[in-house]
């Protein structure tokens, strides 16, 4: 199976510099989307660093014969216990990065007065032996598209989602609240963070997409499904982007798009 991934980042209407960052590492097979908090300076360094450091700590530990996956399947006498074992193994090498992204931001902050309480959203997605891991701190969005249908794989950690799911709000309410924005979970603002994992066995032609809440604000799940359906996957994050920018881009606007292709 081929990964291949595709992503854009763009200011959007209201904003005077952009804080979000992305990775696309088709070597690797991991992709990410980052959505800082803490002014133009700390911002922009939290998502970076944050997108930097996990890219770094997947490809040190993959380095690692014992530790390395393969992209195309456990060998055929594997049993499913065998495989259930090797997603657990390959997941907590993304959590760990995650963690270790999480401490080295909030050590940078202790250390600079100008960034201290920086922070940032992280949804990172990498495949191994046929399954989509997903690793999850804030209010940007993983999303599946399969079979025409697109569903949303990940919960945001913001106050208005909290509301929601303890019926104090409805979906219509939240999404015209002024504290849409209050997150409840990041990377990097506190030394030790818990991110949600997740793994699904990986079908070819899957699609995948992460964004920032700059889109996920304004589009939704039928019509990021639509654009989709009707456009090449490479063209998709910049498409969903200028549809965000066009109904207001209040935010900096960041989307990847990955494809699982048969060889």
């Amino acid at each position: 199976m081929r990964i291949r991934g595709w992503g854009a980042s763009d200011v959007g209407r209201k904003r005077d510099h952009n804080e979000d960052s992305f990775l696309c590492n088709d070597a690797l097979s991991l992709y990410a989307v980052a959505d800082g908090m803490g002014g133009h300076l700390g911002g922009e360094r939290a998502s970076r660093m944050a997108v930097d450091l996990v890219e770094q700590a997947l490809g040190a530990a993959l380095a690692r014969p014992e530790s390395r996956p393969s992209h195309q399947g456990p060998p055929p006498q594997s049993t499913t216990t065998h495989a259930a074992a090797m997603a657990l193994s390959v997941g907590h090498l993304l959590r760990d990065a995650v963690v270790e992204a999480d401490r080295a931001i909030y050590e940078n902050a202790l250390a600079d007065p100008a960034v201290w309480g920086m922070g940032t959203t992280l949804t990172a997605l990498f495949f191994a032996d046929r399954r989509a891991h997903v690793g999850h701190v804030g209010d940007s969005r993983a999303y599946l598209y399969r079979d025409g249908r697109a569903r949303q794989l990940t919960d945001d950690h913001s106050w208005i989602q909290d509301q929601v799911r303890a019926g104090l709000l409805s979906p219509e309410e939240a999404k015209e609240s002024r504290f849409r924005n209050i997150i409840t979970r990041s990377v990097g603002f506190e030394p030790s963070v818990q991110p949600d994992m997740q793994d699904l066995i990986v079908q070819a032609g899957d699609c995948y997409i992460l964004c920032s809440d700059g889109l996920s604000n304004y589009l939704s799940l039928e019509e990021i499904a639509q654009v989709l359906t009707t456009q090449y996957y490479r063209d998709a994050p910049r498409t969903l982007i200028a549809m965000a920018n066009d109904r207001g881009g209040d935010d900096n606007v960041t989307c990847v798009c990955v494809y699982a292709a048969n060889d």
